[in-house]
């Protein structure tokens, strides 16, 4: 079966990692490069164990649209949105042969690098979802 793992993030953690100034300080450049040779690494062993499907990251979300009707009429609000903290910051489509391996595979995500002198935002976590091939995979 395949799952979805997502990643979360919020302007201020884009900001923090592509060297912003703001509320936070900027990470180092060894600091983001530790990040990227971590997540390269996840992904490559995803892909050795054969259960790679996909992974993209997203941009910011300043550079978020949201959609939805109102009266019938598209409004549509540019990102990031304040009711909003978090946003999806990309995500992996893993195929594995049960729930809790993929929670398994997710989980080694907590242990991604930041640096030890810099406060995150918020914790950060991942949300693991089976993807339906069909409706017969909806239920509740």
């Amino acid at each position: 079966m395949k799952y979805m793992i997502m990643l979360y993030g919020s302007q201020q953690d884009y900001d923090v990692l592509s060297g912003k100034p703001g509320d936070q300080q900027p990470w180092r450049d060894e600091d983001v490069a530790a990040m990227h040779a971590f997540m390269e690494k996840w992904n490559n062993d995803l892909v050795e164990s054969g259960e790679f499907v996909d992974a993209q990251g997203l941009s910011a979300p300043v550079h978020a649209r949201r959609i939805e009707l109102r009266d019938g009429v598209p409004v549509v609000t540019d990102g990031p949105y304040p009711e909003t903290q978090e946003v999806l910051a990309g995500y992996t489509i893993v195929e594995c042969d049960s729930f809790d391996r993929a929670t398994e595979i997710a989980a080694r995500l907590a242990g991604t690098p930041h640096p030890k002198d810099t406060e995150l935002a918020q914790e950060w976590y991942v949300d693991v979802r089976p993807i339906m091939e069909g409706f017969g995979d909806l239920e509740a």
